[in-house]
C-alpha cells in the first residue's frame, strides 16, 4: 500500500508472522539476523556497521546478485547508513535511513517503523516506509518490502 502527501510517497506492508513479539524484535536488532532477512530476494546483506541501541547508528550494503546492475550507490550496490530513533522492545523500531547515492532522486531521509502487534500466539509485522525517495519505484518498493517480510517469517520460523 501507498500513500501520497504533498511529494512525499508513504509506502507499507504486513505480514502476519508465526512467533511472538520478542523474537521478531530480536530479528530486528540483531545485525546477522538483519543481514540474512531484510534484503529483498535477488540481493545479499552486508552489515558494515551496527550499533543496535537508540541513537545507534548502522551502515549496510544490499549486493545485486547476477546481472543486476541498477544500485543506488554503484551498478550492483544499494549502500545505506541509518540510526536507530526509537526502540519499544516487543513493539516498534523506528529507523532513519539515508541512501549513499550521487543521484538527487535518492537524496533524502527516509523514515522506517516497524510496528510489532501480537495476534493470538502470531505478530502482525508491519513496515512503514515514510519519505520514501522518489527514484525508489513503488512497484519495486512494495515488492521488496514484501520480500523482506517473506525472508523475516521464513528466518524466525526456521
Amino acid at each position: 500500500m501507498a500513500t501520497t502527501s504533498g511529494t512525499r510517497r508513504t509506502d507499507s506492508g504486513s505480514r502476519l508472522i508465526k512467533a511472538s513479539p520478542e523474537t521478531i524484535y530480536h530479528a530486528l536488532l540483531d545485525p546477522q539476523a538483519v543481514a540474512s532477512w531484510r534484503p529483498p530476494q535477488g540481493m545479499r546483506g552486508e552489515v558494515l556497521a551496527f550499533d543496535a541501541r537508540e541513537g545507534g547508528t548502522f551502515r549496510m550494503a544490499f549486493i545485486y546478485e547476477g546481472d543486476g546492475g541498477h544500485g543506488k550507490t554503484t551498478d550492483n550496490a544499494d549502500v545505506f547508513e541509518g540510526r536507530f530513533a526509537e526502540l519499544v522492545p516487543g513493539r516498534r523500531v523506528v529507523e532513519l535511513v539515508e541512501f549513499e547515492s550521487d543521484d538527487p532522486a535518492f537524496a533524502g531521509t527516509m523514515r522506517i517503523v516497524t510496528a510489532l502487534e501480537p495476534v493470538g500466539s502470531a505478530t502482525r509485522v508491519t513496515v512503514s516506509c515514510e519519505n520514501v525517495p522518489p527514484g525508489i519505484s513503488e512497484r519495486d518498493h512494495q515488492k521488496g518490502i514484501a520480500s523482506s517480510l517473506e525472508n523475516l517469517a521464513a528466518f524466525v520460523m526456521a
